[in-house]
């Protein structure tokens, strides 16, 4: 394929970390994050509440930096709003939202009736921020209504809201040619992977898409998968961090679908410690360019690495422990690269250790050697330059107060391959 043919007319799919980005979803901040309180800022995966207006005007910073290198942004609001456009996704999605198990008995035909009546945007506004019982219309005064508010008080919610979709990247992760609808790990992001299914059933430019693993109306048990844990980094090779957030259980069975499928060859597992630190492996591990790592060195070097390689023996995977050898001499291997060069999270221990908090391993690659990062992480920022890459900032003050990062604000859509 030329390499200048317009992402729109690219078929979907991510063949590296590194390769030039063409495509990708990104969810601005909204109504989700205005609901965002010091009381419930805990449950939904905060740190803090966020202003909400600079999180906005930076996100959109950050949209127009990559805009201006050629990639094609699609903003999941957007998105939504023109898959509940259709009327069959629209009656799709509801009936599947609006059930007693979650709005509760005596609500169901009241709140189906208002989100019916809404325009696409509108509804959209809901699905993503939430829905409460004081945004039903005033003639909805059934005790029902009643007793819901009285269950916690004016912000109980018959749709809770999704802030952290945000971080487009955990809910779905494209794979070489097929995407993974993920079954999260915290309660308070499940209701995202309904969303990403409802465009990946009806979207026109979605519904096609090869879905190799995940459905959210299935109950996976201990099989939680993100895909800030995921990197299709060449090669046909997957790197996969068995983390706080991903499970051996999603793992094998991820892997075992890829090597059913031809999708990949080789998946190199990053065994982890279960530490909000560690939350995914790219918050600790991140390319920068082809042999260019950035990492945080108190996590990586206690990582415990395994390779998975299709099987012909049931289940269909090979485990092989990699024992003491470094994670990324396994990496650098699986690659055909005689190593990779590495630049570790900047500053002393005090400071390796904030810049890591801040994202600091968590950069967006737009193409080789060049990547966005949160402005903050001054000290790493550094020393990739130093190294050659070139470093483009966004400010984080805002946008980094979720427990995810730069990385996971992005969900590529279309990657190019890349020559090792």
């Amino acid at each position: 394929m030329n390499p200048e043919t317009p992402a729109a007319a690219r078929p979907l799919g991510v063949h590296s970390e590194v390769g030039r980005l063409r495509k990708v979803l990104v969810c601005s901040p909204g109504l989700a994050h205005r609901r965002l309180t010091p009381t419930n800022s805990d449950d939904l995966l905060f740190d803090d509440v966020m202003w909400v207006e600079n999180a906005q005007r930076d996100h959109a910073d950050f949209v127009n930096k990559m805009v201006q290198r050629g990639v094609e942004v699609v903003e999941l609001h957007n998105l939504l709003t023109e898959t509940m456009a259709l009327p069959e996704a629209r009656a799709w999605l509801l009936g599947r939202k609006i059930i007693a198990n979650e709005v509760g008995l005596g609500l169901i035909d009241e709140t189906r009736a208002f989100l019916d009546s809404l325009a696409p945007r509108e509804l959209t506004e809901y699905l993503i921020g939430g829905l409460s019982t004081a945004d039903l219309p005033p003639d909805v005064r059934s005790g029902y209504a009643a007793l819901a508010r009285e269950g916690v008080g004016a912000r109980e919610y018959l749709m809770p809201p999704l802030p952290n979709t945000l971080y487009t990247r955990d809910t779905t992760c494209w794979l070489y040619g097929g995407v993974t609808l993920n079954p999260l790990y915290w309660p308070a992001r499940h209701g995202e992977t309904l969303l990403m299914k409802a465009v990946y059933t009806h979207h026109p430019d979605f519904r096609d898409a090869t879905v190799w693993w995940g459905d959210p109306e299935r109950d996976w048990g201990q099989a939680t998968f993100e895909g800030g844990d995921i990197m299709p980094v060449g090669n046909g090779v997957v790197l996969m961090g068995m983390s706080e957030r991903t499970s051996r259980q999603a793992v094998t069975q991820v892997a075992r679908a890829l090597f059913d499928q031809g999708a990949a060859e080789h998946v190199v597992v990053a065994g982890m410690p279960r530490l909000r630190s560690a939350m995914h492996l790219d918050t600790v591990f991140t390319f920068a360019d082809r042999d260019v790592v950035t990492l945080y060195p108190r996590i990586v070097d206690a990582v415990h690495s395994f390779s998975l390689r299709p099987s012909d023996r049931a289940p269909g995977v090979e485990i092989t422990d990699e024992g003491d050898t470094p994670f990324t001499d396994v990496v650098a291997k699986a690659l055909g690269l005689p190593g990779l060069r590495v630049i570790e999270t900047g500053g002393d221990v005090y400071a390796s250790e904030r810049q890591q908090w801040d994202s600091g391993n968590n950069a967006v690659a737009l193409e080789p050697g060049v990547v966005v990062t949160y402005d903050r992480n001054t000290q790493t920022n550094t020393l990739l330059r130093k190294a050659g890459i070139e470093v483009i900032t966004i400010v984080g003050a805002e946008l980094g107060r979720g427990r995810g990062g730069g990385h996971c604000m992005t969900c590529p859509l279309v990657r190019d391959p890349v020559d090792f």
